[in-house]
């Protein structure tokens, strides 16, 4: 860090009242805090494309492992071809499933 930006760094803690020291880990906190809260809020009720993705895939994992454990429960063995049918099944309808499960959940949080 040049001995410019030093200085400019030690006028702000300075204007705050904080030595170089606690004015950096207060403003990295923040920072850090910040970036994990926009994390957070990519899958909360702002952002319904993040909520579709991530119930979609959600959707699609509990049907595969549902199918898969209730086939080992009855002891099938799973083919390949099985799993893969599973899977594409999954697939293909996760998106519309989500968005049920979504519009249910938030027509709940409205009663």
């Amino acid at each position: 860090m040049s001995e410019e930006e030093f200085a400019r760094l030690e006028t702000r803690a300075r204007e705050r009242g904080l030595t170089l020291s606690e004015w950096c880990r207060e403003t990295l906190l923040t920072s850090v805090n910040s970036h994990e809260e926009k994390t957070f809020n990519l899958f909360s009720t702002g952002d319904a494309t993040g909520q579709q993705a991530l119930m979609a895939e959600l959707v699609a994992l509990r049907a595969i492992l549902l199918n898969v454990l209730f086939k080992q429960a009855k002891g099938e063995p799973l083919t390949a071809e099985e799993m893969q049918r599973l899977i594409d099944r999954a697939d293909s309808d996760k998106l519309r499933k989500a968005r049920e499960r979504l519009d249910q959940a938030s027509g709940s949080k409205a009663s």
